[in-house]
C-alpha cells in the first residue's frame, strides 16, 4: 500500500520512531527520517536501509525545540519532495526543567508546539498528495492534563509530569480540531497512546523499568497501523491504543476549548489564525 509513497517520521533514530521508520521502509515507502543528532541519525538511516533492503531512506536534521528550525525543516520538505503521504509526529520529550531558545518550557515546545507548527506548514503538501495521513503520538498521560490558557501564554507554565500530560492533552485536542478542519480534503488525522514503552524518553535506568514496559517494536505497532493499514484509511479525529479506537479524556472533546487552543497556539508560533 505504501510502495513509492513518501512518509516522514520525526524522532526517527531510536525507540518508537526508529521502529516506525523501519516498518514503513519495509513496506517500500520513501522514508524521510527527522532527527536532531547527525551522527545518530546517519547511523540509524544506514541500519534501517540495510535491514529493510530499501535505499530510499533520507535523513533531515532538526532540533524540534526551535520554532525556527521547524520552519526550516518544513521548507526543506516542501522543496525536496513533491508529495507527502504520511506524517508521523512521533518525537517526544519528558523534561523536569529548561527553556527553549524561544522561551518556552521544553516539553511543551517539543511535544506540542513543534508538531502543531510542522503539521500546519506541511498541510498544503499533504492535501496535494491526498489521500494522506497525519499520525500524532500522544499518551495516556493526557488524562492527567488540563488546558490552562494563562500558562500557555506564559510559554507552557508547569514542568515535569504536568508539562508532559498537558502537552499530550493539547496534542489530542489539536488532532481532533485538525480532523474537523480537514473534512473533505482526503487527509486524515488521528492520535494514539503507544502503551508504556521502554524508550529513552523517561531517562530512568532501563533495568528498573524494562521488565514492566513494552519494547519499542511493540509500542510502535499502533503508529504503524494508523500510518499504513487500509482498515483506518477513512478514520479521522480518533484516539487509538493497541490498534483499537478508544475514548480519550472528557476535556479532550471540548470543541470550544479546542478552537481557543488552536488560536492561541497559532499566535505563539506565528501562524495566521
Amino acid at each position: 500500500m505504501l510502495e513509492g509513497k513518501t512518509c516522514l517520521v520525526t524522532g526517527a533514530n531510536s525507540g518508537l520512531g526508529r521502529e516506525t521508520a523501519l516498518a514503513l521502509a519495509r513496506m517500500k515507502a520513501n522514508v524521510v527520517m527527522v532527527c536532531r543528532d547527525k551522527g545518530k541519525g546517519d547511523a540509524a538511516r544506514r541500519e534501517i536501509s540495510k535491514e529493510s533492503g530499501n535505499e530510499s531512506v533520507d535523513l533531515l536534521l532538526c532540533d524540534l525545540s526551535s520554532l525556527a528550525e521547524v520552519r526550516t525543516l518544513a521548507a526543506e520538505v516542501r522543496n525536496r519532495y513533491g508529495k507527502l503521504h504520511v506524517l508521523v509526529n512521533n518525537a517526544g520529550l519528558f523534561s523536569f526543567s529548561g527553556k527553549t531558545p524561544d522561551g518556552f518550557e521544553t516539553t511543551f515546545a517539543v511535544d506540542y508546539l513543534a508538531p502543531f507548527l510542522l503539521t500546519n506548514l506541511l498541510l498544503e503538501l499533504l492535501k496535494a498528495s491526498a489521500p494522506s495521513r497525519i499520525v500524532n503520538v500522544s499518551s495516556v498521560a493526557h488524562f492527567s492534563g488540563h488546558i490552562d490558557f494563562d500558562a500557555i501564554r506564559r510559554g507552557g507554565g508547569v514542568t515535569g509530569w504536568g508539562a508532559y500530560s498537558n502537552s499530550k492533552l493539547a496534542l489530542v485536542m489539536f488532532t481532533y480540531e485538525l480532523a474537523r478542519r480537514l473534512q473533505g480534503t482526503g487527509v486524515t488525522a488521528n492520535c494514539l497512546h503507544p502503551g508504556g514503552v521502554a524508550t529513552n524518553i523517561w531517562r530512568i535506568p532501563a533495568a528498573l523499568t524494562r521488565p514492566f514496559l513494552k519494547s519499542a517494536k511493540e509500542g510502535a505497532q499502533t503508529s504503524i497501523y494508523l500510518a499504513s493499514s487500509p482498515d483506518v484509511e477513512s478514520a479521522s479525529g480518533k484516539y487509538f491504543e493497541n490498534e483499537k479506537e478508544k475514548k480519550s479524556s472528557e476535556e479532550s472533546y471540548d470543541e470550544k476549548k479546542a478552537l481557543e487552543l488552536w488560536d492561541e497556539t497559532s499566535k505563539i508560533v506565528g501562524l495566521s489564525t
